[in-house]
């Protein structure tokens, strides 16, 4: 296991006196919520990552692999290479049954009840504890269960159109996946099943057509990163001829994901989905305020956003909302299909953010590097015993994790 470098690094104090008279940037460019190749990402690998990383200017970025942490080795050893900060962070999906029962969505427009959870600014090396392990572990399973009922009914799909062809768990997860294979690998590998068995492209629209159950596709075949989407859309989520519901098992309670992110030594933060493109928000986050409520009374003090899937004015007007309430406040671009986009962070459209909500987000970015740099060296982070956010100390961590990053940046 590696040690971390923050235990090594200058006390506070220190920190403190050695940048008193120094100018540093009100903010730079983070990125706090990326997927990579050890869950699902458009990243090939762990050095794309940081190769775009340092073509784009970006000085922090957060991994945030659902239900995994076994990138953290090679993500802590790319960030040292390339002078980029690493914040570890990881994705839960979990459920809330009085939510569900009342048919309200949280952050998943089309599942009531389910939510997607992160955790922020974990201990490096990870360290769950054994009994929360073992109920993260049963998690996992219980999803992989779940894919392998989806490998079988696409088989029973594709060999009605040719017997020949076929999938397996253990070939897609070699060839695609690391720890987990998940829906979005079921459909990178029935894609390139096609091509590789199809290599006449009207041939092989024809095959995806016919697995499709004779529905024309929209996206063709030119466009590999839209046609795995209509792929998933069409025969692995609901109501597709592959689609295996998940199991209740499948899932933690949200009380529970809050727990396992505190043993990990983490700050617990809820993904905001905010509006779609046209408009909608779902039941859960449709009031600010009620919205505010709902997380305050899970002691829930941070929130991060992706800001290329909204709106820009509402973008704005809900994250300076959230700050004047103390949140802390995360962007990033999760990385999380198969389109390859920048990693520096803009709205919708490409829309670019005001000063204020880099800054903002950059301040979030600074707050977890303080809370990952105190907790190396033994001491408190963010979050008090009781599992509640430190919030008169936010402004005090903020600067500390500015002066934590700045160290980091300037020295080799």
């Amino acid at each position: 296991m590696n040690k971390h470098f923050l235990e090594d690094l200058p006390t506070p104090a220190e920190l403190r006196k050695k940048f008193e008279k120094n100018n540093i940037p009100i903010y730079r460019e983070a990125n706090s919520h990326i997927h990579t190749p050890f869950s699902f990402s458009a990243f090939p690998d762990m050095e794309t990552v940081f190769t775009m990383g340092k073509q784009e200017n970006i000085s922090v970025l957060g991994i945030n692999d659902f239900f995994v942490t076994d990138g953290y080795d090679d993500f802590y050893t790319g960030s040292l290479k390339n002078r980029i900060f690493p914040l570890f962070n990881i994705e839960f999906i979990g459920l809330m049954k009085n939510e569900q029962l009342k048919g309200i969505r949280i952050n998943d427009p089309n599942n009531p009840g389910r939510i997607y959870f992160s955790g922020k600014g974990l201990d490096y090396p990870f360290k769950p504890g054994f009994f929360q392990k073992l109920r993260l572990n049963s998690v996992k399973r219980e999803t992989q269960y779940q894919i392998r009922l989806m490998i079988d009914k696409m088989n029973r799909i594709i060999t009605a159109v040719n017997p020949s062809l076929s999938l397996s768990y253990e070939a897609v997860k070699k060839e695609f996946a690391r720890e987990l294979v998940r829906e979005r690998h079921l459909a990178k590998a029935v894609r390139t099943l096609a091509e590789k068995n199809y290599p006449d492209p009207a041939e092989r629209l024809k095959f995806i057509e016919q697995i499709y159950g004779g529905k024309k596709s929209l996206s063709g075949i030119e466009n590999p990163a839209s046609l795995e989407n209509e792929i998933r859309s069409n025969l692995l989520k609901s109501g597709g001829a592959a689609f295996v519901e998940e199991k209740e098992e499948s899932f933690l309670p949200i009380g529970k994901i809050i727990r396992l992110i505190l043993d990990a030594g983490g700050i617990p933060c809820y993904p905001v989905l905010l509006d779609d493109p046209s408009g909608n928000f779902t039941e859960f986050e449709r009031d600010m305020e009620k919205l505010h409520s709902s997380l305050s009374s899970m002691k829930i003090g941070c929130i991060e956003l992706i800001p290329g899937r909204n709106d820009a004015e509402i973008l704005d007007k809900f994250v300076k909302f959230f700050h004047r309430k103390n949140y802390i406040v995360l962007f990033g671009t999760e990385h999380n299909t198969p389109e390859m986009i920048p990693l520096r962070v803009t709205a919708r459209g490409t829309a670019e953010l005001s000063e204020e909500l880099r800054t903002i987000a950059w301040e979030g970015a600074c707050l977890t590097a303080a809370h990952q740099y105190l907790r190396a060296r033994g001491m408190q982070g963010y979050m008090l015993a009781n599992g509640t956010p430190s919030y008169d100390q936010k402004r005090e961590l903020t600067y500390l994790g500015r002066l934590v990053i700045e160290y980091f940046l300037s020295n080799n």
